[in-house]
């Protein structure tokens, strides 16, 4: 996937195989275990993970402030790529992919908004959130080696 002024990227390896770290994903258990910055929290209220499928929920603040998400699942192609659209503001689309490295996974994951603009504003606020993101995602793959 090409990187350009409406894409924001980050990539990890995570120390577990791609069908775990899919698993991940998929689960919504696990998945609101870590989905979002660190001390969110996460209630959701659909979870339809196929092509289609919507995913509505609210993301919960440390201060308690609530905030309505709402995707839906484009591709999702097991164990190596998914993309969903975040169908409310701020809109993008995000791709991940999950490549076998050796002892574990290289996880990529592009967060293209609908305009340069708007990238350009969530930069600051997107990429240490992704970061956290990604730091709890390994918490929630470490937990369970």
């Amino acid at each position: 996937m090409q990187i350009d002024d409406r894409t924001l990227f980050t990539d990890r390896r995570l120390a577990a195989p791609p069908g775990r770290v899919w698993q991940a994903f998929a689960d919504p258990a696990q998945l609101a275990r870590w989905w979002g910055p660190d001390g969110f929290t996460n209630a959701f209220e659909h979870f339809d993970f196929r092509p289609g499928g919507d995913w509505r929920f609210w993301m919960v603040g440390p201060d308690g402030q609530r905030y309505w998400n709402e995707n839906r699942f484009v591709t999702l192609e097991a164990p190596q790529r998914l993309e969903l659209a975040h169908v409310v503001a701020p809109h993008f689309t995000l791709t991940v992919t999950l490549v076998p490295e050796a002892g574990g996974t290289r996880l990529a994951w592009w967060q293209r908004f609908e305009t340069a603009e708007l990238r350009r504003v969530l930069e600051a606020i997107c990429m240490p959130a992704n970061e956290q993101n990604l730091d709890r995602l390994g918490a929630v793959l470490a937990d369970e080696a």
